[in-house]
């Protein structure tokens, strides 16, 4: 461990961005970043939550990881909080290592806090003593996890293209185009099978009603217009 490294207890600043800093984090950080965290900090890690925690895991639904990151920026960034979100790669990497209950989350967020708040400047140091190595093999162990799933060896051989399109679209561009690409990849692979256009039709809705501003536009289009 660094030598330089103490114990020095600090208290954020309380600091508004002015719109100047504001507009310019939405150009070069929200923007380019909006289609991979909707994709990866929501759908993705809801769908694994429900996957990997059958009974419980409905709480961590898209419109409640939506709102509990959203707040979580509002509320930390005038003290200095870097960006933060949901990912289904931390969730992964957490279930592998043996998480299954909430005390996980609490004993990460409790041993940040000790950092943010003892160490403050240095702790970017402290992060560094980690070997480099090691987060790889985190980050490989989870990373294969999510890749090598029981639907990918469960899945028919006409399926294989759809799987194909979708993992090379996801990989090239971002998870939504990845999404995108996969279900016009699923209607081509299927043409003249109705049932087909209608389950990715079913997916499509049911993935806008999960979240309230597509939900509310699909409500007041099904009101009848008066005369």
């Amino acid at each position: 461990m660094p030598h330089d490294i103490a114990f020095a207890p600090a208290v954020p600043q309380f600091i508004i961005p002015t719109w100047t800093e504001a507009w310019r984090s939405l150009e070069i950080a929200v923007v380019p970043q909006l289609l991979k965290k909707l994709t990866n900090a929501v759908i993705v890690t809801a769908s694994l939550s429900r996957e990997l925690f059958p009974v419980a895991g409905a709480i961590a639904s898209e419109r409640n990881l939506a709102l509990s990151s959203g707040l979580a920026n509002l509320l930390l960034c005038p003290f200095g909080a870097m960006p933060m979100c949901h990912g289904a790669g931390g969730l992964q990497a957490q279930y592998r290592f043996g998480a299954r209950t909430g005390l996980t989350p609490i004993i990460f967020g409790a041993a940040l806090l000790l950092l943010a708040a003892g160490f403050a400047d240095r702790a970017a140091a402290l992060f560094a003593v980690i070997p480099i190595g090691a987060v790889g093999a985190l980050l490989i162990l989870a990373g294969a996890d999510l890749a090598i799933s029981r639907r990918l060896f469960d899945s028919k051989p006409s399926c294989l293209p759809v799987i194909i399109v979708t993992a090379l679209v996801t990989v090239a561009a971002n998870a939504a185009i990845g999404l995108i690409a996969g279900w016009i990849a699923e209607i081509l692979n299927n043409i003249g099978k109705p049932e087909i256009e209608q389950k990715v039709r079913k997916q499509v809705a049911e993935l806008a009603a999960r979240f309230p501003i597509y939900e509310s536009r699909m409500n007041a289009s099904a009101v009848p217009a008066r005369v």
